[in-house]
């Protein structure tokens, strides 16, 4: 368990998804950026043809796509209810409703963890603890129990908002100190930690040979675990206001590990060798409340402060902590890639396109895609960008060239 397990770290998964797919939270290989190329990055004024729009209600899950159907969720009547769209008309395929808290705490509430889709099934965790497999074509509950309740692990503050993630026959979720996995087929616990409260982050597979391991956020620290049987191999101490390690640490090369945090924490780039985290450096530079950054060619790219910090859209040097460029007023909001360009949708519904550039933010297309808050990261897909907020709008762009 050293640096080679960052060195090459891949996402852990049993089914090779299609190129253009998207089949789970921040993409195939869990880095948001996508492989997808031939897609139209420059729109009229008034932005990119809409192919469809539904309401899924109060949330701020992002999209999931696999095999021409597309995942999200959201709250309303005091239930939670997962959605499968098809991908190409927006016609509702199915949809799985069960009772739940609003959760307004401080905000709008509603859902936050994103659906994930592996092997013909569909993997979902609720803001308190409602786990649950249904199959990805029908929407037929194959398992759902509440692991919050079974393994005693506390719900935090606003809920859990990581996203399940497939490994093996094993399915990994932050839940407890650092992360639980339960089995694939009926959600039976193989393994818990300590009953302490979970971050808010997605854990973060990584591979070498035949030992696996994650990073899992705490509400206090980083953990790299043995994802084989829980055991910590190294931890991080980040303890951040109100406990909020929300956006997913970045692995970068050479055993080094980027986290970010909100509420003024700031960001930090760390060594991992020989089962130990060090830090390489720290500022506050990059302050993600949410949203993770994209790393791309020794950059990272992404959303700094709160939203009620009015946060900017940055560029920073991996190897230093240097901001590079700054674009103020962008809030809140989430940042993907692909093909050698930005895709950023602003809190207040903004969405852009820009060349990948150190150098400067120099977008070759913007609209006005959705009003109200927008903290969802968008999703490009097949051609067509997803973007969704807070209320629950769902707009389907059609971006093919």
């Amino acid at each position: 368990m050293t640096s080679r397990l960052i060195l090459s770290a891949f996402a852990v998964s049993t089914v090779a998804a299609a190129a253009a797919d998207w089949p789970h939270w921040r993409g195939p290989d869990r880095t948001g950026i996508s492989a997808e190329t031939g897609w139209k990055s420059e729109w009229p004024a008034d932005g990119p043809p809409v192919l469809w729009k539904a309401d899924v209600g109060t949330g701020f899950s992002s999209f999931s796509i696999a095999e021409g159907r597309v995942y999200t969720t959201g709250h309303a009547s005091e239930k939670d209810t997962v959605f499968c769209f098809d991908a190409a008309t927006g016609s509702e395929i199915w949809k799985h409703s069960y009772a739940a808290e609003l959760g307004d705490k401080y905000y709008e509430g509603g859902t936050s963890a994103t659906p994930t889709v592996a092997g013909g099934q569909v993997f979902h965790l609720s803001r308190w603890g409602d786990a649950m497999c249904l199959d990805a074509a029908t929407g037929k509950v194959i398992w759902s129990k509440n692991l919050a309740a079974e393994t005693g692990a506390p719900v935090p503050d606003w809920g859990f908002a990581g996203s399940p993630v497939v490994a093996g026959d094993a399915v990994l979720l932050n839940m407890g100190q650092h992360g639980i996995a339960v089995t694939r087929t009926k959600g039976e616990v193989i393994w818990k930690s300590p009953e302490k409260p979970a971050g808010y982050s997605t854990p973060v597979p990584i591979k070498s040979g035949g030992a696996g391991a994650a990073i899992f956020s705490s509400d206090k620290a980083w953990f790299g675990v043995d994802i084989s049987n829980g055991k910590t191999i190294w931890e991080f101490p980040w303890n951040t206001r109100y406990g909020v390690n929300a956006a997913d640490p970045i692995l970068a090369p050479e055993g080094q590990v980027f986290v970010a945090s909100g509420y003024s924490k700031g960001c930090a780039l760390i060594k991992i060798a020989d089962g130990k985290a060090s830090k390489l450096w720290e500022n506050k530079v990059m302050r993600s409340q949410f949203n993770s950054c994209v790393l791309i060619d020794g950059f990272l790219y992404g959303p700094d402060g709160n939203d009620s910090e009015k946060a900017s859209l940055k560029c920073i040097e991996l190897k230093t902590g240097a901001v590079k460029w700054e674009k103020k007023g962008f809030s809140t909001g989430g940042v993907t890639a692909a093909d050698g360009k930005l895709i950023a949708l602003s809190g207040q519904g903004e969405l852009f396109v820009a060349p990948v550039s150190p150098e400067k933010f120099e977008p070759v297309s913007e609209a006005q895609v959705l009003g109200g808050k927008c903290w969802t990261t968008p999703v490009l897909s097949n051609s067509r960008i997803y973007c969704r907020n807070a209320a629950g709008d769902v707009v389907c762009l059609d971006v093919k060239k």
